[in-house]
């Protein structure tokens, strides 16, 4: 089978990967540069976690993912992902309904050995939040961030080294008039068995009847130099989500230097077709109140870096892997709605399974459908609670 993938971020990268080891013949086309300096999987981290509130759907996805990520990071060599837990942290008493209490009462009931802290704990334990005034929280041993931008740049690695065409800097166009087909700058028009849509916030962009079901909306990354390296290790300052649910907050230990914080709210509205694309400089006095209220120490760091990160968001916060219901090899894998790379090899595998006909449990939710009531995963922050 001869499989053409446009996109090569998480999702196009791992679904080449798996379809080649099952034989296939790929070739993967992607507009700029692998990885993708404007992608929402590049940059420097993603958490990579298995609390979802009371959907335990995606807690199984993420138990999928799981050892495929430590297969991985074997694969590798070193650890692409960072096994260290994740902290989750509240301002208020859980509440049930609240991300942080249901998180917690699913997971202890699948048997994961969380430790709850009350706010007082937290701050001992975890010394840089001495002074945040969580009233509690607790600590997952299980999952903790993956070294996203380089993930990438392994998985196409790994991909080439098997066989996968990968066609740098080569923007192209879908054109369906006489079946799908994807035309070059050049002219060039290329035909496959299967053509695979994976172009994250640019998806409506190439094929717009998606464009009622997913838009390209921009959330606030900023990288912060600390003062105080020691205390911002892993060891002593996990990955965190602080008040998600509710106000959005997540971040990562120190990496390469710089400390990352971002937001995982309602962002706002971007054209992914423009570049360059703009970053996230109005939002630093939300940021600084939040490090003022939380992270005091770093309330005057300097901001080393900021980006938006552009969520293929849906309507309803899942993903959309399926064919297309009117052509016939035309196949979706989009729509990753800020929460896609956690699951990256599994969605990779879930794909590949879908072109070839074999079964996977997961599908289902991922169907194509139509647009109907806005939501998000319970850790998304879309507005005042």
């Amino acid at each position: 089978m001869d499989v053409l993938i446009l996109g090569a971020g998480i999702v196009g990268a791992t679904t080449a990967l798996e379809l080649r080891k099952r034989g296939a013949r790929v070739t993967v086309l992607e507009q700029g540069a692998v990885p993708h300096p404007d992608a929402a999987s590049t940059d420097l981290s993603k958490l990579i976690r298995g609390d979802y509130g009371a959907d335990s759907f995606y807690t199984e996805l993420f138990e999928d993912s799981l050892p495929r990520w430590r297969a991985l990071n074997e694969q590798a060599g070193r650890a692409l992902f960072h096994e260290t837990g994740l902290l989750f942290a509240s301002s208020v008493p859980f509440l049930p309904g609240s991300f942080e209490a249901d998180s917690y009462e699913l997971l202890s009931r699948r048997g994961y050995a969380l430790e709850r802290l009350s706010g007082a704990e937290l701050s001992r334990r975890y010394p840089a939040w001495e002074r945040a005034n969580f009233a509690e929280g607790y600590f997952n041993p299980v999952g903790g961030w993956g070294e996203s931008g380089e993930v990438v740049r392994f998985v196409t690695q790994q991909a080439r080294e098997l066989g996968v065409t990968l066609r740098e800097n080569t923007p192209a166009r879908l054109e369906l008039t006489q079946g799908p087909a994807l035309r070059l700058a050049s002219g060039e028009l290329l035909r496959a068995d299967a053509i695979v849509i994976a172009c994250g916030a640019s998806s409506a962009a190439v094929l717009p009847e998606l464009g009622d079901r997913l838009q390209a909306v921009g959330l606030p990354v900023f990288h912060f130099e600390v003062e105080t390296p020691a205390a911002h290790q892993a060891s002593v300052f996990p990955p965190w989500a602080a008040d998600i649910g509710r106000a959005g907050w997540y971040g990562f230990p120190l990496q390469a230097g710089v400390l990352k914080i971002a937001n995982h709210g309602a962002g706002r509205t971007v054209d992914p077709t423009l570049f360059p694309r703009p970053d996230a400089l109005d939002q630093e006095p939300l940021f600084r109140e939040f490090l003022a209220n939380r992270l005091p120490q770093l309330a005057r760091a300097k901001v080393v870096r900021t980006r938006l990160c552009l969520y293929s968001d849906t309507f309803d916060g899942d993903f959309i892997i399926d064919r297309h219901p009117g052509h016939n090899g035309l196949f979706i894998a989009t729509g990753g709605s800020g929460h896609a790379f956690k699951f990256g090899p599994s969605l990779g595998a879930m794909t590949a399974d879908l072109i070839l006909g074999s079964a996977n449990r997961f599908l289902s939710r991922f169907a194509w459908r139509e647009r109907g009531p806005r939501k998000a995963e319970q850790a998304r922050f879309l507005g005042q609670s």
